[in-house]
């Protein structure tokens, strides 16, 4: 038997793998650092977790907004002791293809639901209208919004004013500027809308909280505040609530929002640290100016 049939295949072993030093920071952040190498390419391991992370994301964007599980879920709350009154709402996308191909449909009310909200409409103003829009993940706003509003409204309910709010809309096939729609026909003087954000790798049920003071239909981004990455392994629900319930009194009470309006909900919290622990500040550099 000559040699090339007694030959053994050659079997894979520690040499031919190269682990990265930097994978101990991995325990950090769910970046994609640190993966190694094998030979010259991607350990197995690694590539078949990326391939799962892009079908997770494809499907979040595809994923249907189940508006009847949603609402179930939500008329569990309550705001003053009362049920919250809960209105489905539709765009001018008529289906997630036309949703994907036609952002511009998705920023507008279908006529059906203006007039449905016309028959809600307040004659004096409320205070605010929330609106849960799907956006490009039906999963965010599944996982996210239920506990994220559960604490809104408490800190809501222990506000030194109090709130009146508009009927809850959940809007399908809806972008942020839908809101702005809503607000008008509700006669709202403020909109936060909740949206499923595009997804990431490592992100794929991520929320965005946009809010708005004085909304009105083809109002640009600068004029809105977002708080992005609300999920347990960003920015928790509770923290997003702090963070929305101290930009909405702040935009009710100077009647702005966008650009003018500076979150500064975190300042209580850094300002109690001593130097040292301050990101770039220290001691050294920071006292008082007496020249």
């Amino acid at each position: 038997m000559s040699d090339h049939q007694t030959k053994k295949p050659a079997r894979h072993n520690e040499q031919h793998l190269h682990v990265d030093r930097w994978q101990q920071l991995r325990q950090f952040t769910a970046a994609r650092i640190g993966l190694g190498r094998a030979g010259t390419s991607l350990p197995t391991s690694e590539l078949l977790r990326f391939q799962l992370a892009h079908a997770q994301a494809i499907d979040a964007v595809h994923a249907s907004l189940d508006s009847t599980q949603l609402i179930d879920d939500l008329q569990v709350l309550t705001y003053m002791n009362e049920p919250l009154n809960i209105l489905s709402v539709q765009s001018e996308a008529t289906e997630r293809l036309i949703y994907l191909q036609r952002p511009d449909l998705g920023r507008n009310l279908s006529e059906a639901s203006a007039y449905q909200l016309q028959q809600y409409r307040s004659d004096s103003p409320v205070d605010v209208a929330i609106v849960v829009a799907d956006g490009l993940s039906a999963t965010a706003v599944h996982k996210q919004v239920p506990p994220f509003l559960s604490a809104l409204l408490a800190r809501l309910t222990r506000a030194n004013k109090a709130w009146q709010l508009a009927p809850l809309c959940i809007a399908q096939q809806g972008r942020v500027a839908i809101g702005d729609d809503i607000a008008e026909q509700l006669n709202a003087q403020m909109v936060v809308v909740l949206i499923g954000e595009r997804p990431g790798l490592s992100s794929p049920d991520s929320l965005g909280i946009y809010l708005t003071w004085a909304p009105k239909r083809g109002f640009d981004d600068a004029k809105r505040n977002c708080i992005s990455n609300v999920r347990h392994a960003g920015l928790t629900p509770d923290k997003a609530a702090h963070r929305c319930a101290y930009l909405m009194e702040n935009a009710r009470n100077k009647q702005i929002s966008g650009v003018a309006l500076k979150d500064r909900s975190d300042d209580a919290i850094t300002d109690k640290l001593p130097l040292s622990r301050v990101f770039m500040l220290s001691a050294q550099c920071v006292g008082d100016n007496t020249e």
